[in-house]
Order: C-alpha cells, then sequence, then structure tokens
C-alpha cells in the first residue's frame, strides 16, 4: 500500500476483527481514525443498487465536487471498470479479504491524479457482508482539489490483501540454512534437503 490513509485503515481493521473474519460495523470508532477519515467511506453491499456510499469523507467528496451519500459507488465507473470494481467489492465482502487498487483519475480539464483504492469488509448486524470500509485517496494532493472534479475514474491493478501475508519463519532453521526475512516472503538459503 503506498497511501498512509490505507496503510492506517488496514492496520486498525486488523486490530478491530482480532481472530475474526472481519470487526462489525459497530466496532469501527471514528475518533480512532480520526486522522484519516476524510478519505475513508463506508458503503452498503447492495449489488442492486451499486453499493451506495453510506458515508464519504471530505476529501473523497472533494474529490467528486459533490456529497456522495446514498450514490452508487459503482456510478463512477464505465464499462468493463464497473464490472471488475462489483467483482471486486463482491470478493472483499464474500470472502471477508481486503483489496487495495491503483485508480487513474481525470477531470474534464484533462488533469490527471493517481489515487489508490482500499477496500475492507465490515459485519453489520450479523451479515457477515453488509457493509465495506475503504479509502480513496490522491497519492499526491492534486492542485485543483476543491475547484474542479474526477469526470472518470480507471481500475489500475489490484490485489487481494490476505495474499500478501507473511508466511513466518520456523522458530528454528534447519542447520547449515541462512533465514532472511524479505517483504512479502521468506527466504531460505542453503541446504535442499
Amino acid at each position: 500500500m503506498k497511501h498512509a490513509a490505507s496503510r492506517a485503515l488496514t492496520a486498525y481493521w486488523n486490530e478491530r476483527r482480532g481472530k475474526r473474519a472481519a470487526p462489525d460495523r459497530a466496532d469501527i470508532e471514528p475518533g480512532a481514525i480520526r486522522r484519516i477519515l476524510g478519505d475513508t467511506f463506508i458503503l452498503a453491499f447492495d449489488p442492486h443498487q451499486g453499493h451506495p456510499y453510506r458515508l464519504a469523507g471530505t476529501r473523497v467528496c472533494a474529490l467528486f465536487g459533490r456529497e456522495l451519500k446514498s450514490e452508487p459507488f459503482l456510478g463512477a465507473w464505465s464499462g468493463e471498470d464497473r464490472e471488475a470494481v462489483a467483482t471486486l467489492v463482491a470478493t472483499a465482502a464474500r470472502e471477508s479479504n481486503g483489496v487495495v487498487a491503483s485508480v487513474a483519475g481525470t477531470t474534464s480539464e484533462d488533469w490527471n491524479v493517481e489515487l489508490e483504492l482500499l477496500i475492507l469488509p465490515l459485519r453489520h448486524r450479523g451479515d457477515g457482508h453488509g457493509r465495506l470500509i475503504g479509502v480513496l485517496a490522491p497519492l499526491a494532493v492534486p492542485f485543483w482539489l476543491g475547484t474542479s472534479r474526477l469526470a472518470a475514474i480507471r481500475l489500475g491493478t489490484y490485489r487481494y490483501l490476505e495474499a500478501a501475508r507473511e508466511i513466518a519463519a520456523p522458530a528454528r532453521a534447519p542447520v547449515g540454512v541462512t533465514v532472511r526475512r524479505r517483504e512479502m516472503f521468506t527466504v531460505y538459503e542453503g541446504r535442499r534437503d
């Protein structure tokens, strides 16, 4: 994850869920994530309505130049991107697995901005995929924020978060084997036996 808001929300989400697949919506305290609230949103898991925004932070709304509450999240995407994002949202909710994606945004003046999208599932009133919490944040604050708005957004690369968990090295490595940790995996150098 490139954006600090995505990393902060993921850490808080993991803390709140503990050993559960996903935290409950009631477990999320806005005061605990107050520094990133402007980049945060909550969606209702409702495929028929395009997953409407339940809440959207001020910076998320500023990107689109309007209040987003009750608007469909999928409405900002077009064509094949809409279908791909719908699949990402459904998979995140169904499998209780977060997803992080790069997004390219363009204004009507053809000004571009790189964004990061994070989607994490929340339980809501016992429903395993009733809500989703996420972040939509520019990697660098665009000069036009507050004076122009995004006209189009396109999905870039994405990855599911569970697949990125580091595999823990054994407590003791076999004799003659050196263990080095890398960002996404553990490298064992030495024997093949």
